[in-house]
C-alpha cells in the first residue's frame, strides 16, 4: 500500500518565515533552501511546496495540492472552491489580520470612491476591486499589477 503524503502549500516571499515560525510553535521545524522550492519539514507524511500566496486557492482546487496556506483575500479573488478549514491570524510583521485600503495623496482631488470615477486603477485584486468599484456604481479602469502598487503613475 502506497504512503499517503499531504502536499501542503507555504506562503513564498514575505510569509515564509512567518509561517516557519507558527509551525515552529506547533511543534515541526520548516527549512528552507534558496535553491529550491521544495522546504524541507520534519514529518514524513508532509510535503512542502513554496508557493505564491495568490496562487494557493487555484493550485488546491485544482487537486496540485492538498491544502496550503493563503489569506482570504485571495481566495476570494480567485473565486476558487475550497473550503476554509481554520483561520490562522499571522503575519510577516504583526498578529493583525491585513487590510485593503483605498489610498490617495493627501492634497488628491480624490476623497471618496465616486471620486475614481474615469479613473485608471493599478492593484493585484483586479476582482475585487471591481466589485467593490460596481457595488459603488463607479465606472473605471482596473488593470493589474505585482506589488508595490503604491508608487504606480
Amino acid at each position: 500500500m502506497a504512503e499517503q503524503v499531504l502536499k501542503l502549500g507555504i506562503p513564498a516571499g514575505s510569509l515564509q518565515e512567518a509561517t516557519a515560525a507558527l509551525f515552529q510553535r506547533a511543534g515541526y521545524k520548516i527549512k528552507f533552501s534558496s535553491r529550491s522550492y521544495y522546504p524541507t519539514i520534519d514529518d514524513a507524511e508532509i510535503q512542502c511546496l513554496l508557493i505564491r500566496a495568490q496562487e494557493m486557492a487555484r493550485y488546491i482546487e485544482q487537486g496540485i495540492l492538498d491544502a496550503g496556506i493563503t489569506g482570504y483575500d485571495w481566495i476570494q479573488e480567485t473565486g476558487a472552491d475550497v473550503v476554509e478549514v481554520c483561520e490562522l491570524v499571522f503575519s510577516k510583521v504583526s498578529r493583525g489580520p491585513v487590510r485593503w485600503v483605498l489610498a490617495a495623496p493627501e492634497d488628491s482631488d480624490i476623497h471618496s470612491v465616486q471620486d475614481l470615477e474615469g479613473k485608471r486603477i493599478a492593484t493585484e485584486a483586479v476582482g475585487l476591486t471591481k466589485a467593490y468599484l460596481a457595488r459603488h456604481g463607479v465606472n473605471a479602469t482596473v488593470e493589474f499589477s505585482w506589488g508595490a502598487t503604491e508608487v504606480k503613475p
